[in-house]
């Protein structure tokens, strides 16, 4: 398994920040929970000051002075086919929001049945040379509506699910409308072994160098995480045929059992030029540094997430600690490392320790999460 680095006991501060954090101490503990990286978290609110109603949150990116997220499928119906744009250093929803359209010349694509319909939309990324273009990935397609013959025949073997995962691009318009131009359908070739898992596809998305998009999977057929990539060039949306990811050597943990997918994920490029990527693997609770060289194994951090505990609260102080958090967003400003959850709704009231934030419990009201970025963890 990879290599496992942990904190000792910190203090959690009482003010609006987070806890004071010392360097990481490595350690080879069998028990990850004796040790980890405490972080705070904010509930993200509204303008008028009410928390965020149940997004079901997949994604969290970098974005001009801020942060950009979207939903799923299961969310609020008030929060699906939109990003919403977020003030980082209070957790303000900000806006203006940018509700997605489907461009006239997608009318006519295999998918606009379902990517205007609710699709299930995973991960959201920048390009890299053009910040009013986005690109976001679908997941679970086994509800939608069937594809014609044609349709079918044309996107047969996608090496993973009957209905494909759809990478789709959109861009932002002059009336704050994103409008989805482009759709390419992702193929596995057969010896990645992806297996057929409609909601354990890709959750992850992130740009490195060269416009390369690296593609976090959730589970294989061996219920491994993988880390795929494709070359997204200049002339990658001149076709809507498959576009195939190619697999490469990276160090990453393997378990003999349970669940531990990869979430979330953004790159990260050392002062001496090491490239990284840093994921959430939101079953464990628990960041993953992956070294994109492929030479070190991949470093596990634990972490313990703490919510904010609104007013003056006496009994329950500033913080209390989360049953579970759930990541599903990483994004990297600077030497911050920013993390978003997806309330989880058969497991997010076990949370409420505090009567005080019950209701935004009920509520599946996400937070804002942030942690410096520390050297010893490239090390």
């Amino acid at each position: 398994m990879g290599f496992i680095i942990g904190i000792g006991s910190l203090l959690i501060s009482s003010c609006g920040k987070g806890p004071e954090l010392n360097s990481p101490v490595k350690h080879h503990s069998d028990n990850k929970a004796e040790q980890s990286l405490q972080v705070n978290g904010h509930w993200i609110v509204e303008q008028n000051g009410q928390v965020m109603l149940n997004p079901q949150t997949s994604g969290l990116v970098k974005w001009r002075d801020g942060l950009l997220t979207l939903s799923d499928r299961s969310a609020d119906l008030s929060q699906r086919l939109r990003l919403r744009a977020i003030l980082a250093d209070n957790a303000l929803l900000n806006g203006p929001d940018f509700p997605m359209v489907l461009s006239e010349t997608l009318k006519s694509s295999c998918f606009a049945p379902y990517i205007s319909n609710n699709p299930d939309l995973e991960s959201l990324v920048v390009d890299p040379d053009d910040d009013e273009v986005f690109y976001i990935i679908t997941e679970d397609g086994s509800y939608a509506e069937p594809m014609s013959q044609a349709c079918q025949q044309k996107y047969l073997n996608s090496g993973s699910t009957q209905y494909p995962k759809l990478l789709v691009r959109l861009e932002l318009q002059v009336n704050n409308t994103v409008l989805m131009t482009h759709v390419r359908p992702i193929q596995f070739t057969a010896d990645m072994q992806i297996g057929d898992f409609p909601n354990d596809g890709v959750e992850a998305l992130a740009f490195g160098q060269d416009r390369t998009l690296y593609l976090g999977v959730e589970k294989d057929s061996k219920k491994q995480a993988r880390v795929l990539s494709l070359i997204m060039d200049d002339e990658f949306w001149q076709t809507d045929e498959f576009a195939i990811v190619t697999k490469f050597s990276l160090k990453l943990p393997t378990f003999e059992s349970g669940n531990h997918p990869i979430n979330g994920m953004d790159y990260y490029q050392t002062p001496d030029g090491r490239e990284f990527l840093l994921a959430a693997a939101r079953n464990d609770e628990a960041l993953w540094v992956v070294d994109l060289s492929g030479e070190q194994d991949t470093v596990i951090i634990p972490m313990t997430f703490f919510a904010e505990v609104q007013g003056n609260n006496q009994e329950c102080g500033n913080y209390e600690i989360m049953d579970n958090a759930s990541i599903e967003g990483v994004a990297v400003i600077d030497d911050t490392l920013w993390l978003i959850n997806d309330p989880w709704k058969a497991m997010y009231l076990n949370n409420v320790k505090c009567e005080q934030n019950r209701s935004h419990y009920e509520m599946f009201a996400p937070l804002l999460f942030s942690v410096p970025i520390q050297t010893s963890w490239f090390d």
